[in-house]
């Protein structure tokens, strides 16, 4: 019976860790993203099933008060969690992840020293980067979560010497690694090093603002996918070597991808203050003369359009448009004109979020374009609707050197023939500086609710049929 149990978890591992990998192969694309989805669903039920069927479990009951307990915290945060709150949901999902490795490095290291049996310096190694990145990642991610649905403040909380300070800690945190490794047993080492490893996660989000939040949140995924694997080292378990690889491989990529959008790097996101002195400018900005119209006015140029690209951004999300979105693109498409989408890498909160929210409303995946490919359009586009986008489709990041988000690449909305921003109001976003296109001659700002605003614009439409 155990020859049969160990050949089925066996074989429930090589599958599960093919799925994973094919998970993150399918998810690449809006095409197979579904696919991608089941495919990692169905390996993490095969690594559950494959690892409650090793020889290792002898009781279940503990295990099975986990399970509930995690189900009834889990679901009604996957059910109740709007979609725009995605990054929230993914910061917990990372602080819950990595702070189970932690607990498990954590009752795998005592579990060695009250047995008074010594740990092989290779497995003390994976416990102490297990622990260090567990630990970490969980503060930073409940910090992270708490930014992001503004529990703290979403500014970048600074100080003098904050850097020299957070590097100190470190470096005491990681000098703590060698005496471990060497076999020490002195009570308070191991206790300390976990303590660091926490404040550390605190002390490294304070100075981070809300605009690289989302950049951060991909940086915390690669550390608890870290963490994972180095698991798998200190457990012998090869499925958890693959996945965390994976999670941390991908995590890190994905967060590359979002430096290069914003033009930023690591080191800028970690340590730079993202968006903490750019009021006055903004204020300044903001007394510039603009132009408003209806959405009577804005129905007339949409009527009598031949092309016209949607930018949607976090605005949409909010007002959950997508919907009223979808109706437009209808009407629009029966008149004959061509309706495309223009999707910027870090739009919304999370690259992928425009994506997910447009796929909902069944606006086909051929219509979404991404920034290289659709940038060259603008210039033969009679109106580009922006829809909630701030920062990137603010022209400063091209010329003004003095611009936090200069370097940035971003959407040439403003070189479409007119451009209209549904927003609901003048004030600025992530940056916290003031756009630029707002001001344009042939910039029209349509002030509303964006579910509602595009609804009107419809009927509109419709009426004039």
């Amino acid at each position: 019976m155990n020859e049969v149990a160990g050949g089925v978890w066996q074989a429930a591992y090589i599958i599960a860790a093919l799925s994973f990998v094919l998970s993150i192969k399918w998810l690449s694309s809006p095409v197979t993203a579904r696919r991608g989805v089941l495919s990692g669903e169905i390996g993490m039920l095969l690594a559950v099933v494959g690892t409650l069927l090793r020889h290792e479990v002898v009781s279940f009951e503990w295990i099975l008060i986990s399970f509930l307990i995690g189900a009834a915290i889990g679901a009604p945060l996957a059910f109740l969690m709007p979609m725009t709150s995605v990054p929230q949901l993914t910061a917990l999902s990372h602080a819950f992840g990595a702070f189970a490795a932690a607990l498990v490095g954590t009752a795998e290291y005592y579990r060695y020293t009250m047995a008074g049996t010594p740990i092989p310096p290779a497995i003390m190694v994976a416990l102490v980067i297990e622990t260090l990145l567990g630990y970490l990642t969980f503060t930073a991610s409940i910090m992270a979560f708490g930014k992001l649905q503004e529990i703290v403040p979403t500014r970048p909380l600074t100080y003098r010497g904050q850097n020299l300070v957070n590097a100190a800690l470190f470096a005491f945190a990681v000098g703590l690694c060698p005496w471990m490794i060497a076999g020490t047993t002195v009570g308070w080492v191991f206790p300390t090093f976990i303590g660091l490893s926490l404040l550390f996660g605190v002390l490294l989000i304070l100075p981070i603002g809300g605009g690289d939040m989302p950049t951060v949140i991909a940086l915390l995924n690669s550390y608890a996918g870290a963490a994972c694997a180095a698991m798998g080292f200190a457990l012998g378990n090869r499925l958890l070597i693959i996945a965390g690889a994976v999670n941390a491989s991908s995590g890190f990529i994905l967060s590359v991808i979002m430096c290069k959008a914003m033009n930023r790097s690591f080191g800028n996101v970690l340590f730079g203050a993202f968006g903490q002195v750019q009021e006055g400018v903004a204020a300044h900005m903001s007394q510039k003369p603009f132009r408003s119209a209806t959405a009577e006015d804005a129905a007339q140029i949409l009527a009598s359009a031949r092309k016209v690209i949607v930018v949607p951004g976090y605005g949409m999300a909010v007002a959950q448009a997508q919907h009223k979105l979808r109706e437009l693109t209808d009407v629009l498409t029966k008149r004959g004109i061509d309706v495309q989408f223009a999707i910027h890498p870090v739009a919304g909160r999370m690259p992928g979020h425009m994506n997910v929210l447009l796929a909902e409303a069944d606006i086909p995946y051929d219509r979404l374009h991404e920034m290289d490919d659709i940038n060259p359009d603008f210039g033969e586009t009679d109106v580009a609707l922006v829809i909630g986008a701030n920062d990137v489709v603010n022209p400063a990041a091209r010329h003004d050197k003095n611009s936090p988000i200069y370097g940035m690449p971003i959407l040439d909305v403003d070189k479409a023939h007119t451009v209209m921003v549904i927003k609901r109001s003048m004030n600025p976003g992530f940056a916290g500086i003031d756009n630029e296109l707002y001001y344009m001659d042939r910039t029209l700002m349509l002030f509303g609710d964006a579910k509602s605003f595009v609804g009107e614009i419809v009927k509109e439409l419709a009426a004039a049929a």
